[in-house]
């Protein structure tokens, strides 16, 4: 099936009660038994619920994957990950990744013992070169938040076969509709479904996507043995947005593309970083391993006093954290989602101040660049 239809169908089907279109909402902790170990295949709210699996299946195909285990958030998805790996393992991580990742891995998970490497992952000899005896994942998130750097997941999945490590890629910033990371050799997806998948900014969640029986049942006994799943309800608001998930990813990378390239041409403007432009240095990777840029636009600003005034001034353009949603959103990484990263590491990929990062939403793109300009001006 194309994509739009998975989106619409797969994992759902009409109830077999009542003939509901729409996959019910399934309010309940506990199940019946039938008999002394006998049941429906559902018996603790924890462990199995009906709309949390039938979203599971609808985000794996999506994917291209056969397995999805969902949590209460992107971070918990992450963390989970990092319980295929134990005291004294060694994980390589692209350095310019999402400032919550970094202070999660960083900052809490090195006191159990794990080790990591920040690399820069747009040059697969990096990854080569920081492999050790003790190396067992190798962690990407591509295109980089908020930099919009790229890393090429064939390449990198070629290294990771060869000295049997898992690669993990962090595909939020592309959704499935753009980019599918187990097609390209990937042993693990995962997503903060908050962003894109979702799109509407109203709930928190994540999910790990793997064709691999062995990890998803080592993963799915993680999320039963933790307890961070989704609520039910998070679980239906989901599937109602990945049916429109295709038309809303088509109109994210349209706008996208027209705010960056009006951005080219502003005089206070010293650099526009997107895949979609010609002039980005990892264009052409884009095009070989994304089928649309997306929709966000990182500006540096020539001066810091601007930043702040356009910042303050911006009319539709709302300034908050999160993205991906149907409504635009404007960021200051350094101050906003990558405050836990310390100043000399996010310096060193290119973050500084006058850095902005616009989630560009599905409003008239035409609104979207009259308040960039009124802003700026």
């Amino acid at each position: 099936m194309g994509f739009a239809t998975d989106a619409i169908h797969a994992g759902q089907k009409p109830d077999e009660v009542t003939g509901a279109v729409i996959t019910p909402l399934y309010l309940t902790s506990t199940y019946a038994q039938e008999e002394l170990g006998k049941n429906k295949g559902f018996e603790y709210g924890r462990t199995h619920n009906f709309t949390r699996a039938a979203l599971e299946q609808n985000l794996a195909a999506l994917e291209k994957g056969t397995f999805g285990i969902a949590y209460a958030s992107g971070l918990a998805a992450i963390h989970a990950l990092m319980s295929l790996v134990k005291a004294g393992d060694h994980v390589i991580v692209t350095d310019n990744v999402y400032g919550g990742t970094y202070r999660l891995f960083e900052l809490i998970m090195s006191n159990y013992g794990l080790s990591y490497s920040w690399v820069d992952t747009t040059k697969p000899e990096n990854i080569l070169a920081e492999i050790r005896p003790n190396t067992r994942m190798v962690h990407i998130e591509t295109p980089t938040n908020p930099m919009l750097s790229l890393t090429d997941i064939k390449a990198v999945s070629a290294i990771c076969k060869e000295h049997g490590l898992l690669l993990v890629v962090d595909n939020t910033f592309m959704s499935p509709y753009f980019q599918n990371p187990l097609t390209l050799g990937a042993d693990i997806v995962t997503h903060s479904v908050t962003k894109y998948i979702n799109g509407h900014s109203d709930l928190i969640g994540g999910i790990n996507i793997t064709n691999n029986a062995t990890i998803h049942e080592r993963l799915r006994y993680i999320q039963n043995a933790a307890g961070g799943v989704p609520s039910p309800f998070d679980c239906w608001l989901t599937l109602r947005s990945t049916k429109t998930l295709a038309v809303r990813m088509k109109q994210h990378n349209e706008n996208a593309q027209k705010v960056a390239q009006f951005l080219l041409t502003h005089p206070k403007i010293a650099d526009v970083i997107y895949p979609g432009l010609p002039d980005h240095p990892q264009h052409k990777l884009a095009k070989e391993q994304m089928s649309g840029f997306g929709g966000m636009v990182s500006v540096n600003f020539k001066e810091f006093t601007d930043v702040q005034q356009f910042l303050k001034k911006l009319k539709i353009f709302t300034l908050a954290e999160s993205l991906g949603g149907v409504e635009s959103l404007v960021c200051h990484p350094v101050s906003m989602t990558h405050g836990s990263v310390p100043k000399e590491k996010r310096e060193k990929f290119g973050l500084t101040e006058k850095l902005v990062r616009l989630s560009v939403g599905i409003e008239d793109a035409e609104d979207l660049i009259n308040d960039i300009r009124q802003a700026i001006a």
